[in-house]
Formats: C-alpha cells, sequence, structure tokens
C-alpha cells in the first residue's frame, strides 16, 4: 500500500490526544499571564484602564446677550449709502384690542343714534347701540345731555313702548339706562325714572311668568303708595291743559329767559340808569333773593310735571294689567292690584280718578260673575283662592282658633 493509499490523510488526530493536549496549552497561558505581570505590576493589580489625574477644563457659559439677533443698524441721514449699505429694518405686526374714543366722537355717535332712533324700522339696532355705549362706560357728565336726547328720542317715537315688535328693545334699552343714572341730574333722573316705568314695568305685565307678573304688580302697588295726595291745583292743572303738550324747554333756554326777564324788569325799575350813581347796598341781597325764588318755583315745576308723568304711566299700568284679566291665573293678582288703586284713588288727579272707578266697577262685576259660575271666557274658572274663600267663608272658628270647630265636639270612635 504506497502513501496515496492512506486512508486518514487530513483527519484530525484522535480524542485521546486532544484531551491530553489540554493541560499543555493551559500551562503556557499561566506562564504568559505571570510574565506580563512581571513587566507590568500596576496594571494587572487594578483591571481598569488607568486614569489621568487631571479632568479637562469645562467650556466657559454662554451668555444669553450672545444668543440674541443683533439690533438692525440704524440709517444715519448724514450718509449717502446708508440705503445701500444698511440692512432692512425688521417688521413686528400689533393689533389694537382697544379703542378710546374721544369725547367729540362718542357726542357725534349719540347724536347719529338720536337721529336714528325716532324710527321704528331703525330702533332696534339704534338702542342695541346705546347699550354698547353704555356697557363701555361712554356716558360721562360731559356727554350726559346727549346720552339723555337719546332716551328722549326714543320716547317720542311714533310707536308706543309698549308695542310687541319693540316691547323687548324697549326694556333692554331703559332696564341699562339705570346704569348711568348716577350721570344725570335730578330732573332727568326723575323723568327717567316715569319712563322706566312705561316701557320696563308695563312691559313685564306681558309675561307668561306668574312670579315675575306678581313681582310687577308689587312695584305698582308700590309706586302707587309712594305717590304725595292730589291737591286741587293738581285737578286745575289737569283740567287746563291742553291735548298735545309742548315739550318741556333745555334747562339752558329757561336759564336765558330768566335772565332776560330779570333784565326787564331792571330797566322798568330804572329807566335812566340812576341807580347805579346811588350806592345801595341792598340790591345784592334783592338780586339773590330773587334769584333763589326762581330756581324754587323751578324746582316746583318740574316735581310737577314728573308727578304728572308718573300719575300718567301708573294708569297705563293698570289698564295693561285689566287687558289680561282673561287669563285664570292673572286674575287674583289683578283683583288686589286695582283694589289696591281704588283705596288710594285720592293720590291721582279728577280725571285719573274717573278711570280708575270705572276699572273697579268692571274688575268687581266680573268678579261676582266669577263668584256667581259665570266666567268672562264662557268656562268656570274659578281659581284656587276663589275656591277656597268660597269654602271657609261660613266655617265656624272653635275654642283653640282652628279653622272648621262647628259640630258637637264629641269624640267619635273608630269601628272600621
Amino acid at each position: 500500500m504506497g502513501v496515496s493509499d492512506n486512508l486518514f490523510e487530513g483527519l484530525p488526530p484522535p480524542s485521546a490526544e486532544r484531551h491530553g493536549s489540554q493541560p499543555q496549552q493551559q500551562e503556557e497561558e499561566e506562564k504568559e499571564e505571570e510574565e506580563a505581570q512581571q513587566f507590568h505590576p500596576k496594571t494587572a493589580s487594578s483591571g481598569n484602564p488607568p486614569q489621568s489625574s487631571t479632568l479637562p477644563a469645562s467650556p466657559p457659559p454662554v451668555l444669553k446677550s450672545a444668543l440674541k439677533r443683533p439690533k438692525p443698524l440704524q440709517p444715519n441721514p448724514d450718509d449717502d449709502d446708508n440705503d445701500a449699505t444698511a440692512p432692512a429694518p425688521g417688521k413686528k405686526l400689533r393689533f389694537k384690542t382697544t379703542t378710546d374714543a374721544s369725547e367729540k366722537q362718542v357726542t357725534e355717535a349719540m347724536r347719529k343714534i338720536a337721529s336714528h332712533i325716532k324710527n321704528p324700522s331703525k330702533f332696534s339696532k339704534a338702542s342695541k347701540l346705546a347699550i354698547q355705549l353704555i356697557q363701555a362706560g361712554s356716558v360721562k357728565p360731559e356727554t350726559k345731555d346727549h346720552f339723555f336726547a337719546i332716551l328722549e328720542a326714543a320716547m317720542s317715537s311714533s310707536t308706543s313702548c309698549t308695542e310687541p315688535s319693540v316691547r323687548a328693545d324697549y326694556h333692554a334699552l331703559f332696564s341699562a339706562a339705570k346704569d348711568a343714572s348716577q350721570f344725570l341730574n335730578k330732573k332727568q333722573n326723575n323723568q327717567l325714572t316715569a319712563w322706566t316705568i312705561n316701557a320696563v314695568v308695563a312691559n313685564d305685565l306681558s309675561t307668561d311668568d306668574s312670579f315675575q307678573f306678581s313681582k310687577t304688580a308689587g312695584q305698582i302697588k308700590e309706586a302707587i303708595s309712594n305717590l304725595p295726595v292730589a291737591t286741587e291745583d293738581d285737578d286745575i292743572e289737569e283740567a287746563a291743559a291742553l291735548k298735545d303738550e309742548t315739550e318741556t324747554t333745555d334747562e339752558d333756554k329757561q336759564t336765558k329767559q330768566d335772565v332776560a326777564a330779570e333784565e326787564n324788569n331792571k330797566q322798568e325799575s330804572d329807566p335812566f340808569g340812576l341807580d347805579a350813581l346811588i350806592p345801595n347796598s341792598g340790591k345784592k341781597g334783592e338780586k339773590t333773593k330773587g334769584k333763589e325764588a326762581a330756581t324754587k318755583i323751578k324746582e316746583e315745576d318740574d316735581t310737577k310735571r314728573f308727578l304728572k308723568s308718573q300719575r300718567e304711566a301708573l294708569i297705563i299700568c293698570l289698564e295693561i294689567a285689566a287687558r289680561r284679566y282673561k287669563t285664570p291665573w292673572c286674575q287674583t293678582v289683578i283683583d288686589i292690584l286695582v283694589k289696591h288703586a281704588h283705596d288710594n284713588v285720592a293720590r291721582f288727579t279728577s280725571r285719573q280718578r274717573d278711570a280708575i272707578e270705572k276699572l273697579w266697577a268692571s274688575i268687581r262685576e266680573q268678579h261676582t260673575r266669577r263668584k256667581n259660575g259665570k266666567s268672562v271666557t264662557g268656562k268656570l274658572d274659578v281659581n284656587a283662592f276663589e275656591w277656597l274663600q268660597q269654602k271657609y267663608a261660613n266655617e265656624k272658628i272653635s275654642i283653640r282658633h282652628a279653622v272648621g270647630g262647628s259640630g258637637d265636639r264629641r269624640a267619635q270612635q273608630w269601628l272600621g
């Protein structure tokens, strides 16, 4: 057999030989480790790599000013080449959220509103603009006269403030006008009170809420109780007054008339002007007394106008309440309201007393018909108050003040 015929050529040695060679390899590796320890004793003792004793220095902190964008250079008007060298300035958008209107602008706006609020078709929009002026605080002592002109124009409109189409707008306008009443004078506040009865209280009577209706009736009763007793002078002035009353003049016009009257009286008393040459200390006192008397007369006239308009507004409220008498839950409240007005009829003038008497007679007649089972609407609509009133009308009261105490007062034993 030749060399080429060796079947085990290229194969690994037997397993016994390999196991025998492993201890030799381990011994050789241990020797290499000992030699390495001799040359590097420190690194062999500690497995960690050597660390440098000095740490690298931390970088210096960055200033915030270095991160800001550099401001653009301001162009110098002396340089001719500033357009070419200077960078474009940065643009910033700023939105204006509030508008501070001047007194002149507010006055002009109030004049426009007063001119448009008379038109029934434009009343809704104009009244909302007036409310916005009130809420923005534009009503001030400087603009109070123009604001009062808006209210006066609204009440002088051809459409009544109780019309269903404008009822809500009138209610909102004069309810908001109360917030600006502190800037008005006494005369304007009195007029605003009378207008509020027409525009707010009278419109509250058209509500479908029974609680609101009762509350409004209570306000009318309180206003009637606060009226002074009407005098004969009030009746005479009412009889002499024309149906179409002229509008009251402004305070400035009245002041001018008073001054003109004083000058005329002065000229009549001293046509030649000799009083100026004669020293007299009593002249100043007489002028002061004359002004005080004129002011007092003027205040009395304003009070009479206010009471007159307030009485008329309350009569309108009573008439509006009487129209709702067909509504069952309104009947008891209306009965009490009209009875209260009838009990205080002396606080009204002669014509108004006649109107209240007729109204009370109508209410009393309908009240009697309901008691007899006859209704205004043809139905038996006796309300709960009247039913209980009729039930306990003939009941007796016991010794212990208990209702329904009739009987022989003998104990009854329950046999059930």
